[in-house]
């Protein structure tokens, strides 16, 4: 066993920063890389990690000292010196623990046929700037493909997998479970062979020469927000550490709602510790709380709907064998969704029937006619273009609401993306077709197969299912006369369509068999009145009856 230094690596133009916490302890055994302080600027805190794997014998620095590249950090019993930086990061000078990034000079790099690292980002997921990492697929020492998965990331709406844009070896892994990402957030530096990598144009992300422990920086606000007060958003993380965040994700405690007394507002463990106690004492309420408050009052009995009686507590055991079975992650995401919507809007459902004899026939022939092409026009491609023709002559039911109280306004939007509800094994997600005005019934067709099997596969982006107008949701092919579909927020109205069936209608003289469509089309009544409803029911009908009215 050999007793090693660890100390501060490169943190870059930093000068006498603060250690504000300490991470482990004398007797801790730790890993490679594990955390050890944290330390703050005024700009950004982060955390300082291993150089080595070991037995902590003792600690060097305290929490309110002042520490600097190179300075003493702890004595670490350890079987052995860290492994030599490889053949890669050679050309960079460097202490034990410090990363740097380079760009290699061309005539060096085309010298280089061996290997090159680079860094490995997050690709364009839509217009998401942050979503947490939920899962971490691979480790340092992987050997991995081109398009693996690396890291499945989730939002509010959906959960994807980032895949890795280069095959080679994961030399460091720069996420962990519970980190927010965006576009461009790195993910990984790979180490890859060939000289066709090596001898591209020098970048900042391309070669990249890196030891085993940088220290991981995180930007950190001045200021935390009051507690509850959600109104009053800063636009900004929470001024809290690594450590700190990392306990809130696993008590499930949301930081913005937590007021810090540390320097500067910042969030201390103590202050986390007294949040958890006041919520479960019941003297504060967590904004999620407040979300759920009308529901928690009806189960509950009291609040906002008193005189309801509590939520049957049943021991369904004793009646016989029962199983219990976890909800998939998209199905309490959209619950909640869900549940949001149907407290929140003021709901109405307007009924119909349209009459889609001859669109029927005409699709029918149309695939018949098309069938080379390898593309299946549905029904429900032309209800997309029947929605567009509609939102156009009622501008209001494309639109959405903004802001809150007198300074609530109504967004009315000019281009046309319509969602559509797709039922997958793991439940129910709304792809969109962007643009759908200037797209055609086959090319709409073919998108809507596309992310149909996207979203069966469970590859379905958030890209793919943002920026919606309007909803159909269709269970034509299931079965059904009518029924109330929640409305899809930010938007304010939604089709539901079932399945169509021949019934006798009166032409004047005689009964005929028609193939009817039952449409419901549930509406926010903050928004639209139950006149403009019929409206555009009527009108939405009257083009399914009659496709030519489209181009009128």
């Amino acid at each position: 066993m050999a007793l090693v230094e660890v100390k501060v690596p490169d943190i870059g133009d930093v000068k006498d920063v603060a250690v504000i916490e300490l991470l482990v302890k004398v007797g801790d055994s730790i890993k490679l890389e594990q955390s050890l302080i944290t330390v703050e600027s005024d700009k950004a805190s982060m955390e300082i990690p291993s150089s080595h794997a070991g037995v902590v014998k003792e600690i060097k620095v305290a929490v309110g000292d002042k520490v600097n590249e190179g300075s003493l950090v702890l004595l670490l019993e350890s079987e052995g010196v860290a492994a030599a930086p490889a053949p890669a990061a050679a050309a960079v000078a460097a202490a034990p623990a410090a990363a740097a990034t380079v760009a290699v000079p061309a005539a060096a790099a085309s010298t280089n046929v061996g290997t090159t690292s680079v860094e490995v980002a997050v690709p364009d997921i839509g217009d998401f700037e942050s979503v947490a990492v939920i899962e971490v697929f691979v480790k340092p020492g992987d050997t991995i493909k081109l398009e693996q998965s690396l890291i499945t990331v989730e939002s509010d709406k959906a959960s994807m997998e980032i895949p890795s844009s280069h095959a080679g070896v994961v030399k460091t892994l720069l996420v962990k479970l519970g980190d927010k990402v965006a576009k461009g957030s790195p993910l990984a530096i790979v180490e890859v062979q060939g000289a066709a990598v090596a001898a591209a144009a020098p970048s900042a992300n391309t070669v990249v020469a890196a030891a085993p422990a940088a220290p991981v920086e995180r930007i950190a606000p001045t200021a935390a927000l009051p507690a509850h007060e959600p109104s009053t958003p800063t636009g900004r993380l929470p001024h809290a550490s690594p450590s700190i965040r990392r306990q809130a994700r696993e008590l499930g405690v949301p930081l913005d709602e937590v007021k810090g007394t540390g320097p500067k507002g910042r969030i201390q463990e103590s202050d986390l510790q007294g949040f958890v106690k006041s919520v479960m004492a019941g003297a504060v309420q967590t904004l999620a709380q407040k979300a759920a408050a009308p529901a928690a009052a009806a189960a509950s009995g009291g609040g906002a709907l008193p005189g309801l009686l509590p939520w049957p507590k049943v021991d369904f055991e004793k009646f016989g064998a029962i199983e219990r079975k976890e909800l998939s992650r998209i199905k309490k995401i959209s619950g909640a969704n869900l549940h949001r919507n149907w407290v929140v809007i003021p709901h109405v459902t307007n009924h119909d029937d349209a009459d889609i004899t001859e669109l029927e026939a005409f699709r029918v022939q149309t695939n018949k006619e098309n069938e080379k092409s390898g593309i299946k026009v549905t029904m429900l491609a032309f209800m997309i273009k029947a929605a567009v023709a509609a939102l156009k002559k009622f501008p209001e039911f494309n639109a959405s609401l903004e802001g809150e109280g007198d300074a609530q306004k109504l967004v009315l939007k000019k281009y046309f993306h319509i969602g559509f509800a797709a039922d997958t094994p793991n439940g129910l997600v709304v792809p969109v077709i962007k643009d759908a005005d200037k797209k055609g019934i086959f090319e709409i067709s073919q998108e809507m197969g596309e992310l149909a099997k996207k979203a069966r596969d469970g590859k379905l982006g958030p890209a793919d299912m943002a920026g919606g107008c309007f909803t159909i949701s269709s269970l034509g092919g299931i079965g059904g006369r009518y029924f109330t579909p929640i409305i899809n927020a930010p938007e304010v109205a939604i089709m539901g369509v079932c399945k169509s069936q021949i019934e006798p209608v009166w032409d004047g003289k005689a009964f005929q068999p028609r193939l009817m469509l039952p449409l419901s089309l549930s509406w926010d009544h903050r928004v639209i009145d139950g006149a403009a409803a019929a409206r555009f029911n009527v009108y939405f009908a009257s083009l399914l009856a009659d496709f030519r009215r489209i181009v009128l």
